[in-house]
């Protein structure tokens, strides 16, 4: 529905050109580009459902995989005018504008990545909560890379030389490459994307960007921009950056570390805090029984939705002992070893870290799991092991070390499937699965190179 809003914001900007924005499975835009004034006269845009089931290598499972109409019937696309923004580096004045999908009945297409998380923050809501999340993204800047038999590298900087050794948390490596991020910041900006802190990280050419705590479908929304906007600003520079859990050997891999808290949605109290207001400031104080629900919630459910924490066959390269990566779901305070982090902070702020996504996770199903396994440990009233001291990585593996077992603990979880939706949890884990038996095609150097004449 085109409001009035949509009309002067249109004016205002002198817009001429529409992209309606839909997130598929994988987190990719779709959708089409509409000229604006034809985008003001109204209408029903349309997209085929089978957006959805679309695998990231462009194939589709077959109907009866997936539950689809054979059809290939069409979606409608609503505007969220929430949304409404320009698109920075656009030659012409350019709206971007992210879409929810309906069926032609009027029904919401229960598939679509943003409406499972609106399902999840509905059953908060029922509950008086107001969940809050604050997503820390890793990416890679690489030099670019036209043949993937190549391996990526590192990009060159304004020393003119390659980054080769682990530059963690440098001030000088980051401004090897300061005229993107200035460009990358004024773009967010723009777009009003509130991104916070900045930092290298242990990768060469890994970089960090954090982003302040908010409501999660806005957040998801703005991870879904920031991807798109850093791979916009690389390409301005003559490089590549990449999401990808895993894109370099011997380098550690990007995740997609959450924060998460829970208010009363009246009072706007923190419900992590227990009843005489202490946070976990001092590490002494373990929290409200919400607080240790919640995490014994992600203990108990994470396994299942591990596909979608990590949900391609690169994802679990990311995932070995002492990586800068959980390989279980132990948790403690302050222990970066552990897939779940308490940092210390005061009452208002305490809040659990879930560093188990990977970057390459659709940031509105990783938020929609991540907040459906601790709302399941809060309605049960689950509690957790103790908090763990020391090395979570002197533990033995407790997450799927592949995509196929990840996907079987997933269709084998009611509650989850409950909960998330049983025609989601069948698209997602067909689709996954043939983009598994596709990768099981490729023969890869490491197999021709210790293989081929020695087996």
């Amino acid at each position: 529905m085109v409001t009035d809003h949509f009309k002067s914001w249109f004016t205002e900007y002198g817009i001429t050109e529409v992209e309606c924005l839909v997130p598929d499975l994988t987190g990719i835009p779709r959708g089409k580009i509409v000229p604006a004034d034809k985008y003001l006269k109204g209408g029903t845009l349309r997209l085929p459902e089978s957006i959805y089931t679309q695998t990231v290598t462009g194939e589709y499972p077959e109907d009866d995989e997936t539950g689809s109409d054979p059809a290939i019937i069409d979606m409608q696309l609503l505007p969220d005018e929430n949304t409404l923004r320009l698109v920075p580096w656009a030659k012409e004045p350019t709206a971007q504008l992210i879409h929810d999908c309906h069926y032609i009945n009027g029904d919401k297409v229960s598939i679509a990545p943003r409406a499972v998380l609106r399902v999840v923050l509905d059953l908060y809501k029922e509950r008086g909560w107001s969940p809050v999340i604050a997503p820390e993204l890793e990416f890679y800047l690489v030099a670019r890379n036209t043949d993937p038999d190549y391996p990526l590298v590192s990009p060159i900087g304004r020393s003119g030389r390659q980054e080769s050794g682990r530059q963690s948390y440098s001030i000088d490596a980051v401004n090897e490459f300061d005229p993107l991020f200035e460009e990358m910041y004024d773009f967010c900006e723009i777009q009003k994307l509130d991104t916070d802190t900045l930092i290298h990280e242990e990768g060469a050419g890994q970089v960090e960007i954090n982003f302040l705590h908010g409501e999660p479908l806005n957040l998801a929304d703005q991870v879904f921009l920031f991807k798109r906007t850093v791979r916009e600003v690389a390409l301005r520079h003559e490089i590549y950056a990449t999401f990808m859990a895993k894109p370099m050997e011997g380098q550690p891999g990007s995740s997609m570390h959450l924060h998460q808290s829970v208010l009363d949605m009246n009072t706007g109290q923190n419900l992590f805090t227990d009843a005489v207001g202490n946070g976990n400031g001092n590490g002494n104080c373990s929290g409200s029984p919400l607080f240790l629900s919640f995490i014994a919630g992600q203990q108990k459910y994470l396994p299942a939705v591990m596909a979608i924490f990590a949900p391609n066959v690169n994802s679990y390269r990311r995932l070995t002992r002492h990586s800068d990566a959980p390989i279980n779901f132990q948790w403690g305070y302050d222990n970066r070893t552990c897939g779940l982090r308490v940092p210390y902070a005061d009452a208002a702020n305490i809040r659990v870290e879930n560093r188990v996504p990977g970057a390459d996770a659709n940031p509105y199903l990783a938020i929609a799991a991540a907040l459906a396994c601790g709302y399941l440990g809060m309605v049960e009233h689950l509690e957790p092991s103790p908090p763990y001291r020391g090395s979570a990585y002197d533990l033995p593996y407790a997450l799927p070390r592949e995509l196929s077992h990840a996907l079987n603990l997933m269709e084998h979880s009611n509650d989850l499937k409950n909960l998330l939706g049983e025609r989601f949890v069948r698209v997602f884990a067909a689709v996954k699965r043939l983009e598994y038996e596709t990768y099981l095609r490729v023969i890869s150097s490491w197999e021709r190179e210790h293989l081929l004449l020695n087996v």
